[in-house]
């Protein structure tokens, strides 16, 4: 009998043990759901603070520490500072987001080193940005720091016509280079006899025998008066001129060294709004010789692979930026030449750049270059700042050897055949243009076609 208690205890405990289990095993399950369901999680405020000082504005997070967003640029300069601000400005990571909703950064940011200017720039009342010991510096430099913020200028001779008209005669739709001469008012002969030989406006055949494509030439005029020294009145000269050749583009800035940077920034406006389907824009000085035909047989090549390539991407837009490419360069620390840049005004290395009187660019990448260069600062050296521009789109220029900025070894200059495979040479005079211009239409058989070079590559 006793046995047979145990023995039913045993089977008893058994039988519970597995339903106690599953109990506590349901109680676990119900009081975790229970605990899920009653949790509210903190509430966070999404947005991104740079380490730093506060800037004091509700639309800009903190200001940061380091420039982490552009290594490549150090501090300790006024140009590099004032880029910082703009690079932060334009940096969607730093803008602050206390709504949840990304604010565009206000039009203007004020810091130490730059204070709002509401005076006419051409008054020169506004001394903007703030430097000290501006003084110590060449007249140059302190004449380019007061006025850098200025950007837009009236224009004072106008061609708003110019890539519409004949082009129905000439039954083509755009022109397939538009040559941007940099030139100073001063200068008729060099453009009469630019005029008279490369850059002869209208149909031009390539040296391939190619049919003729459409070519403008337009060159780029500032102010001449008092203050860059003294000039004899030549504007009845140039009005003269204009009226009888129709492509000045003369614009309300005084026409000195360090604002060719603005013949750039200034020409891209006008081509925006009145020639904006020219497919390939040259840019160059009124000293340099360009082998047109040379150059058009090279264009050519590279419109026919792009529009190959472009049948078989989306990609409609073409980043050709061919020149006489610089790369490592450093800064001229040399008072007395006119290249100079003082350490107070630009710290590090330029970004590669194409130099030396002339660059060829596709007519897209002309209107990128219009926009980024809004967020890139001004820059005394021309060159140098449409490297600047390239840099900040992504992108860096192509070498090619056909660009000889540097000019020809003197034992080949007066040799016609030493210019076979030169799309450009730098510098040449008025009678020079001329008379190489003549010798070789003279030269026997079509003359050595360009090599190709690649376009655009972006860079990490």
């Amino acid at each position: 009998m006793g046995k047979c208690c145990k023995c039913n205890r045993r089977l008893l405990c058994m039988c519970l043990l597995p339903c106690m289990m599953t109990g506590h095993l349901l109680i676990y399950i119900m009081v975790s759901i229970f605990v899920t369901i009653s949790y509210t999680p903190p509430k966070i405020t999404i947005h991104y603070i740079a380490p730093g000082f506060s800037a004091n504005s509700s639309a800009l997070a903190s200001h940061p520490i380091g420039p982490f967003w552009n290594l490549r640029l150090e501090d300790g300069a006024l140009w590099n500072q004032l880029q910082h601000v703009w690079d932060r400005q334009h940096n969607p990571i730093l803008r602050g987001n206390t709504t949840g909703v990304i604010r565009k950064p206000r039009a203007k940011l004020l810091t130490e080193i730059e204070d709002e200017c509401l005076s006419d720039c051409r008054s020169h009342k506004c001394s903007v940005p703030r430097m000290h010991d501006l003084n110590s510096l060449p007249e140059q430099m302190r004449a380019f720091i007061r006025s850098m913020h200025c950007r837009e200028y009236p224009l004072l001779i106008n061609q708003p016509g110019m890539c519409r008209r004949n082009n129905g005669s000439f039954g083509l739709e755009a022109p397939m280079l538009l040559m941007a001469i940099k030139s100073q008012v001063g200068n008729f002969e060099n453009r009469q006899a630019i005029r008279e030989t490369w850059g002869r406006s209208g149909l031009v055949k390539g040296e391939s025998n190619r049919k003729g494509e459409l070519v403008y030439t337009v060159f780029l005029l500032g102010r001449q008066d008092s203050s860059t020294g003294p000039h004899p009145d030549l504007k009845n000269l140039l009005d003269l001129e204009n009226q009888k050749y129709g492509d000045i583009l003369q614009w309300d800035f005084r026409d000195t060294f360090f604002n060719l940077t603005l013949k750039d920034l200034l020409f891209w406006h006008w081509l925006q709004q009145y020639c904006p389907t020219a497919i390939f824009v040259f840019k160059g000085d009124d000293d340099v010789f360009v082998r047109t035909g040379a150059l058009l047989d090279y264009l050519h090549k590279q419109w026919d692979e792009h529009n190959l390539w472009r049948a078989y991407t989306n990609e409609t837009g073409m980043d050709l930026f061919v020149g006489d490419v610089i790369n490592n360069a450093m800064p001229n620390r040399e008072p007395s030449t006119k290249y100079y840049i003082p350490e107070r005004f630009y710290k590090g290395i330029y970004p590669p750049y194409a130099g030396g009187g002339g660059v060829v660019y596709s007519g897209s990448l002309a209107l990128r270059l219009k926009e980024v260069s809004e967020r890139v600062r001004l820059f005394p050296i021309d060159d140098v700042y449409l490297g600047m521009c390239l840099h900040k789109l992504g992108l860096s220029p192509h070498h090619h050897p056909g660009f000889l900025t540097f000019d020809l070894p003197e034992t080949d200059k007066g040799n016609p055949c030493a210019y076979r495979s030169v799309l450009l040479v730098h510098r040449r005079s008025p009678k020079e243009m001329l008379m190489l211009w003549r010798q070789l239409q003279n030269l026997p058989g079509p003359m050595k076609v360009a090599r190709n070079v690649p376009f655009l590559q972006r860079f990490p």
